[in-house]
């Protein structure tokens, strides 16, 4: 892990209390079209914020597009959807030269690639020569034609959908080309109760979106997503998730049932892409520093496409994204700790089982299910602490055996806020 710069850790904390309330505006504003999935629209601003890409997996006609179309008009950006095909050739969407008679040389026509948000629709219908065209398109945010290096517009975002339930006519995305999205995102069906509010605000003069933001804000709220704080013990619990799911991790995570299933576990990428995914959740939360909780809730939206199962497991129909629920719920996450307030006498650490809380921490320390979360009022900090500068951690994984932290963990400071640690 790269360690922050001095003048990194300099920057100033972004506003979250502005930011999280803008992001909030940009959901809802979203949300009046799209009925349901919010789950889906959340990881799409998550996405932009990111500077990542995302793959939509669902049935037709559960909003995939009018999703995506919906966000870049609240974005402010430019929007361009492309149909992908068995007969699209690669300079259909990159661009490429074309005669002109009227000056007797060639010129660059550039394709319709060149917009803030790209819908690449039935991405698997493409053949793999296509698909490999999005490559550079989405890793360097340029495209080369005739050897001249053309940029995309900032900022950048590559949505693709495809469909799960159709073998024919379909190719199945490459390994390379999977690893490039930061989340895949399963679209499931509406509720009985989703589906009548459908009918009622869409069957007659359906609602369109308006924008709350513009490029410009976009990019301040991405360099934003960029400094919000990750302490080292929640760093290295995204990086001992992803290497549970390589077959040279530790021990005691090669035990996990589920790694049997695994013959390429998640590469780096995964792990950069899990922290750039949960600071940008931590933002649009309205917090400037990462849980734990941000971490497992997107594990399976960022490492399961990249896991590549055994032949025995494709056959048996085994989920990837059961395997990483089942090492989220196998590696232990560390847990917070707040401290007691001044003037109360100091409590003892809570062993990693025992359940004893300190004064004025959570009942529920560990885990997705406990700890300080942004879903009410009573969350968070006791009065008169300061988040970033009191927060502390303990790590249920090395407990065992550990002498007494006493507070912060080290190198917790504000100039861990770049990286996943110094």
């Amino acid at each position: 892990m790269t360690a922050a710069t001095d003048a990194d850790a300099e920057r100033p904390l972004p506003d979250t209390a502005h930011e999280g309330e803008l992001l909030r505006a940009a959901v809802a504003e979203v949300q009046r079209v799209i009925v349901g999935q919010h789950e889906m629209v959340e990881r799409l601003v998550v996405t932009v914020l990111a500077r990542g890409h995302c793959l939509l997996e669902g049935v037709p006609g559960v909003a995939k597009t009018l999703a995506v179309r919906s966000l870049a008009t609240v974005c402010g950006g430019s929007f361009a959807r492309l149909q992908f095909t068995p007969d699209l050739v690669p300079s259909d969407i990159v661009g490429t030269r074309v005669y002109r008679q009227a000056t007797g040389g060639f010129a660059v026509e550039l394709g319709p690639v060149f917009v803030h948000f790209v819908l690449a629709d039935e991405v698997n219908r493409a053949p793999a020569k296509v698909q490999s065209a999005m490559l550079e398109l989405m890793a360097e945010h340029q495209v080369s034609i005739a050897g001249v290096t053309h940029p995309v517009p900032r900022p950048f975002t590559v949505v693709a959908t495809q469909n799960p339930v159709e073998s024919e006519g379909v190719f199945a995305l490459p390994e390379a080309q999977r690893d490039r999205f930061l989340l895949k995102v399963e679209v499931g069906l509406p509720t009985a109760a989703e589906e009548a509010e459908i009918l009622a605000r869409m069957s007659v003069d359906p609602p369109t979106a308006r924008p709350v933001l513009d490029p410009d804000r976009v990019l301040a709220l991405q360099a934003a997503a960029d400094r919000v704080f990750v302490h080292p013990l929640v760093a290295d619990y995204a990086v001992r998730l992803v290497v549970a799911t390589r077959a040279t991790g530790p021990a005691e995570t090669r035990e996990v049932p589920a790694t049997v299933a695994i013959a390429v576990g998640a590469s780096p990428r995964a792990t950069l892409g899990l922290i750039a995914a949960a600071r940008a959740l931590a933002l649009l939360r309205g917090r400037d520093y990462v849980l734990p909780e941000e971490i497992a809730a997107l594990a399976a939206d960022v490492m399961a496409h990249r896991l590549l199962l055994t032949f025995d497991a494709q056959a048996d129909g085994v989920d990837p994204r059961a395997v990483v629920a089942e090492v989220v719920a196998r590696v232990p996450p560390p847990r917070p700790v707040w401290p007691a307030a001044p003037g109360s006498p100091p409590a003892g650490r809570p062993g990693p089982r025992d359940g004893a809380p300190r004064d004025g921490a959570p009942r529920d320390g560990g885990g997705t299910g406990g700890g300080p979360t942004d879903s009410g009022p009573g969350d968070g900090p006791p009065a008169g602490a300061t988040v970033l500068s009191d927060l502390g951690w303990e790590d249920d994984a090395r407990a065992d055996g550990r002498a007494e932290r006493g507070g912060r963990a080290d190198g917790g400071g504000r100039a861990g806020r770049r990286g996943p640690g110094r």
